[in-house]
């Protein structure tokens, strides 16, 4: 077996197991579980299996989490919130962003696995300027839409997956732009049992505070390259 139908075959496993997760995920609607409505329900067992196994309870929500978040499934707002209410802020900030910046990290490079030769190849020409762009200014753009919520979390790691990018470059840059929002989340879910919806959490203030610093490394950049090009004082 050449390196060429190994290849073909990896892919088509992945995307059938993939696929089949998702599909029972959906015919025997787990989703329900990662409902704000029943995380509010169950909050007082969760507390207390915490409570009893805090390592076993820990470890199994950061699995969880990065599962859902690999696989796009439905719920991880639910779920951030959830850390809030379970583990309290700071411990459920540091397992949130490392749990979502895996699963990011994976599905970025599943789509890239399964997707990013065959795009580059077909639309290479059309790419050309896109490519140079990102190479260049893409640590930018990643930051600047992870900052704003937004933008759907799987539609950028399929997207930037798509892209020159390097790995470690879009793990960092993810880690540090979703901070900021997972912190609000994780905030807000420290009053889980009194939250009414997850969509009321971002009011128009803070999202025009995240909106002002997604645009705020582009400002810098730009008075940068002005201020460069000006001539220098005669002594």
């Amino acid at each position: 077996m050449n390196s060429t139908t190994s290849r073909y075959l990896t892919k088509g496993f992945l995307v059938a197991a993939i696929l089949a997760i998702l599909a029972a995920v959906w015919l025997l609607d787990l989703t329900q579980y990662l409902s704000l409505e029943y995380m509010q329900r169950q909050l007082g067992r969760f507390d207390a299996l915490r409570l009893d196994h805090p390592l076993l309870v820990s470890g199994g929500f950061f699995i969880l989490y990065v599962l859902v978040a690999a696989l796009s499934i439905p719920g991880a707002a639910v779920l951030t919130l959830l850390a809030g209410g379970l583990f309290g802020f700071w411990w459920g900030l540091g397992l949130v962003s490392i749990a979502s910046t895996l699963g990011a990290l994976l599905a970025f490079l599943t789509a890239r696995f399964l997707l990013k030769n065959w795009i580059q190849d077909r639309f290479s020409d059309r790419l050309k300027t896109f490519n140079e762009g990102i190479e260049r200014d893409g640590k930018f753009y990643l930051f600047s839409v992870r900052l704003v919520p937004v933008f759907p979390f799987f539609l950028v790691n399929l997207l930037m997956g798509l892209t020159p990018i390097k790995a470690w470059s879009y793990t960092w840059v993810s880690l540090v732009g979703m901070l900021a929002g997972t912190a609000v989340y994780v905030n807000a879910g420290t009053q889980l049992s009194q939250l009414e919806s997850v969509s009321g959490i971002f009011t128009p203030v803070i999202l025009g505070s995240f909106v002002l610093l997604a645009v705020f490394p582009w400002l810098i950049k730009w008075l940068f390259a002005r201020f460069s090009k000006l001539p220098e004082a005669s002594a």
